[in-house]
């Protein structure tokens, strides 16, 4: 059952979305969430949201103040859990810290139940200060290893080696570190097929190299419970078979399933046909993560495949307003109805599909939200199969572009112009998830509808600007 949350006298404007004259050229594909009227008696520079500090666990989420980031912050707080979030402000702004927590306050305090806490650093996850970071988190304990005279048996044969060691060295060699941080969720990634095209170096800088560094953090401090936001985009030309998408059709290492008749068949590493460096990023992202879970069984990463997140909360305080030209369907179609953009570009109508235009799998972002904290729960106690394990996060029901479409115009009962164009370098006919493994595993599964969607994207547009 979707939660109603009441938001009580909150008064929204255009000004309370108003896009701010420094939004950096390079941000795209981001919820507009600079200083909000609603919140100007609060000082976010002189109070970093570090509040009910305490030394229980908490979990750190990267890139937690965008579009998918942000929802999915407040809904591990409406669950209890603890987050830290690290975000650079390149896509975002600070002022959405104070929306995440009034919406987590009002929904917990429905409830009797106390606010987690919620703490803040401005920080790129690729800057060297992330490991001051993981230190103010952490704190040494003995590692349990074999000894000779009290040292750590790989100490001693450093000694033994005739290498001179100080007494920091002696340190680090008999401890190790124990952090607060009991799991990660890593959005910080460049996610625009079309820019990724145009600056394939960037998204692979980015995208993949930041990924290996950032791994290498983690496991020095001992956190290796890693959730990865992937992409359906992994699928590559496989999206055009015209059927579900399942998980093993792109896999890292050999895996054996059982198909719809009940017979037992391995599959090989690989994917066909990937079509953008985007795409390339995420495949190659989750090959190091497999690879690493294969090596070491202590990891536990599990990669969600997102399919298209669309929506809002229902609060119309969080929602999607890209600062630059928006390039996904549903922003794009909210920017006609506020008279942004004249007309709404459909982008191939020849596609082997019902209506000719391309069908794709629309996910609340709230559902996708809760699927990260069902990531993290099975993953607690075990229940994902495997040191690495992808999951499709979608409905299992595709729609054309056109009902998309259809289904705003009931909403907000309003035409939308619309004119035919041809195909986008980088796009598929067909993307549907096949979500039986997300419902088995993590026990979750989407409950919201296009409808839905529609009428969410419609009360954040019109809280947008309510002239609209």
């Amino acid at each position: 059952m979707k939660a109603s949350l009441q938001t009580g006298s909150m008064s929204l404007s255009c000004s309370t979305f108003s896009r701010s004259p420094s939004a950096t050229p390079e941000a795209v594909d981001t919820p507009d969430t600079q200083r909000s009227v609603l919140f100007d008696d609060y000082d976010v520079a002189a109070d970093p949201l570090e509040i009910n500090i305490s030394s229980d666990p908490l979990i750190m989420v990267v890139g937690g103040l965008g579009y998918i980031g942000s929802h999915t912050v407040l809904e591990l707080l409406k669950e209890g859990y603890n987050v830290l979030v690290i975000d650079d402000l390149s896509n975002s702004y600070e002022s959405v810290l104070e929306r995440i927590r009034t919406l987590a306050v009002e929904s917990l305090s429905m409830q009797g139940k106390p606010m987690p806490t919620l703490q803040f650093r401005q920080l790129d996850y690729r800057s060297t200060l992330m490991r001051s970071v993981l230190e103010d988190y952490s704190s040494f304990k003995n590692k349990p290893a074999t000894t000779r005279g009290g040292f750590p048996y790989s100490t001693l044969q450093r000694k033994d080696s005739g290498i001179e060691m100080d007494t920091d060295s002696l340190h680090e060699a008999a401890f190790e570190w124990r952090s607060r941080i009991s799991g990660v969720i890593h959005f910080a990634a460049y996610k625009s097929v079309e820019e990724s095209i145009r600056q394939p170096l960037r998204y692979y800088s980015n995208n993949v190299c930041g990924l290996v560094d950032f791994l290498g953090l983690l496991e020095e401090f001992g956190i290796k419970n890693f959730v990865f936001s992937s992409s359906a985009t992994v699928y590559g030309e496989g999206a055009n078979c015209g059927v579900p998408l399942r998980e093993e059709l792109c896999v890292h290492h050999p895996e054996s399933f059982l198909d719809g008749r009940g017979s037992e068949r391995r599959v090989l590493p690989g994917v066909l046909g990937l079509t953008s460096p985007y795409g390339r990023s995420k495949f190659m992202c989750e090959s190091i993560l497999a690879d690493v879970a294969h090596s070491d069984s202590s990891w536990a990463i599990t990669a969600l495949r997102y399919f298209n997140p669309v929506g809002c909360h229902e609060s119309g305080i969080l929602g999607e307003d890209p600062r630059q030209k928006p390039s996904n369907l549903i922003p794009v179609i909210a920017s006609v109805l506020t008279g942004t953009k004249p007309v709404l570009d459909i982008y191939g109508t020849d596609w082997d599909t019902p209506d000719g235009t391309a069908v794709r799998d629309f996910i609340h972002v709230v559902d996708l939200a809760r699927g990260h904290v069902a990531a993290l729960a099975a993953s607690a106690v075990g229940r994902t199969k495997a040191p690495f394990r992808a999951y499709n996060l979608g409905t299992g029901r595709g729609h054309t572009v056109r009902e998309v479409l259809q289904s705003l115009e009931q909403v907000s009962q309003r035409s939308i112009p619309a004119r035919e164009v041809g195909r986008r370098a980088g796009d598929v006919g067909f993307c549907v998830a096949q979500v039986q493994r997300a419902e088995a595993e993590l026990l979750w599964r989407a409950e919201r509808t296009l409808d839905d969607c529609s009428a969410d994207v419609w009360k954040f547009t019109k809280a947008l600007c309510p002239q609209t």
